[in-house]
């Protein structure tokens, strides 16, 4: 994770989604989305850019619920959530982004940049995020895993209820992609963040 120094300290921190978009749908193979997130200390406000749709704010709003709901488990203080902005974006902003499935990916950008833990490069997700931080399914998954593929990623986490979805999938496209079934978030961190250094 990077460090950017500025009048306000501010940290950012990265993670890769898929997504199906207009234009992957076209070309038969859905985009990666970057998903960056910063924070700084200023007020208290969430802000969304990137051309996002309103079920995708909506993912990124429970998102920040569920980190503050079990941001005792990872040392945030309580009153961190009153003291910064946190700033999502999502690069190319010409391009419309709706849906639920960046949910996870947003939120693992977000405890990444909150707590200073790095995201591994290798690894892409995909699925819905809830209060609860249960994972729950989405669709397109073929278009998603091509995109994975052809971006060199290694490692998807996927949710388990799309497990049926990934059998029928054609073996040539999975084949060099280890795919991880996820239930809560919680299995997505452990696949997603770096090993702490001692």
């Amino acid at each position: 994770m990077s460090k950017i120094s500025r009048r306000n300290f501010m940290k950012c921190a990265g993670a890769a989604a898929l997504a199906v978009a207009a234009a992957g749908a076209l070309s038969g193979c859905g985009p990666m989305l970057d998903v960056d997130v910063y924070f700084y200390a200023n007020g208290a406000k969430l802000e969304l850019t990137g051309n996002l749709g309103d079920v995708m704010k909506e993912s990124a709003q429970t998102g920040i619920s569920y980190i503050r709901s079990v941001g005792g488990q990872y040392d945030i203080p309580a009153e961190f959530f009153q003291k910064n902005d946190i700033h999502i974006h999502i690069p190319e902003g010409a391009v419309p982004k709706d849906g639920p499935s960046a949910g996870i990916t947003m939120a693992t950008a977000m405890l990444s940049a909150i707590t200073g833990t790095p995201v591994r490069a290798d690894v892409a997700m995909t699925g819905e995020i809830t209060l609860r931080g249960r994972v729950l399914p989405i669709g397109g998954l073929k278009e998603k895993l091509l995109a994975a593929k052809n971006a060199g990623v290694r490692t998807v986490c996927v949710p388990k209820k799309n497990e049926k979805d990934v059998e029928e999938i054609s073996g040539e496209i999975k084949k060099g992609l280890e795919i991880v079934y996820v239930e809560t978030m919680e299995q997505v961190l452990r696949v997603a963040f770096c090993e702490k250094k001692e």
